[in-house]
């Protein structure tokens, strides 16, 4: 845990670099192109619409708990999470590579171009976010009080993002297959978490996976709290944070034991 503060002490030290580094990286995505942020939007609208189509009118997929609600909305609620966690995750891993001519040659702390990426992608969620915000007004979907618990839950999500992006950043710099094994294991970790399902059809044999799993935990959270209008299962939260911290301390520790060679694989 002392690793862990001393380097959250030294990207507040470089957080001017940080911050540029966020502007270079939301400029540069769609600097030469048409629609410019506009496709932020319209990835997981078009994304959303078909896998609705798919699993709410062919292959019909209830909502359970959450029956009073379209599908759709259920849908987003957990695509756009899990969209933010996949960008998230697949960028970083890749942001060691991309960035070798000021790994090695200019000092700073290298954990800052990993949090810059997942920083990134949060400003793509935010504005993703838009469309869920339009289709709950228009569904009327009523907001209470609960909805403020999505602060504490997205603070836990990023917390376990950059414990894997740590991880996997320094170990696809270190052995370039990573990113291929990366994408399997984000297919098929997608099928493993309630994001097109409900969580309580899961049959009680294996619930365990899912308890074990914080993205499971996480996206149920937020369906809790920004659709049925309560607060998230306290103990289940419990566990997602700490298997979020250790996974945070892991992949610092595991990332810094390989910093100084970060350099020599280029």
């Amino acid at each position: 845990m002392q690793e862990l503060f001393k380097e959250i002490a030294s990207i507040v030290k470089w957080r001017e670099l940080l911050w540029q580094m966020v502007g270079r990286e939301v400029k540069a995505r769609y600097k030469q192109s048409v629609l410019g942020y506009f496709w932020v939007i319209l990835n997981p609208l078009a994304q959303m619409l078909v896998m609705s189509f798919a699993f709410s009118i062919i292959l019909r997929i209830p909502t359970n708990a959450s029956s009073h609600i379209p599908y759709s909305i259920f849908l987003f609620v957990g695509l756009l999470p899990w969209t933010l966690f996949s960008n998230s995750l697949g960028s970083a891993s890749a942001s060691l590579v991309g960035s070798a001519s000021l790994i090695t040659k200019v000092y700073f702390p290298r954990t800052i171009l990993v949090v810059s990426t997942i920083i990134a992608k949060i400003i793509d969620f935010l504005f993703a976010s838009t469309v869920l915000i339009a289709y709950m007004v228009y569904y009327h979907i009523p907001i209470s009080f609960s909805i403020l618990w999505i602060f504490p839950i997205f603070f836990i999500q990023q917390i376990f993002t950059l414990g894997l992006s740590l991880f996997f950043a320094a170990a696809n710099l270190l052995y370039r297959d990573i990113q291929y094994l990366l994408s399997l294991i984000l297919i098929l970790w997608m099928y493993l978490t309630p994001v097109i399902y409900p969580a309580d059809i899961v049959p009680d044999q294996y619930k365990f996976i899912f308890q074990l799993n914080p993205l499971s935990v996480i996206i149920n959270a937020y369906r809790q709290v920004i659709l049925g209008g309560l607060e998230p299962k306290y103990s289940s939260l419990l566990i997602a944070l700490a298997l979020s911290v250790l996974t945070l301390v892991i992949g610092l520790k595991y990332f810094k034991s390989r910093e100084k060679i970060f350099a020599d694989n280029i």
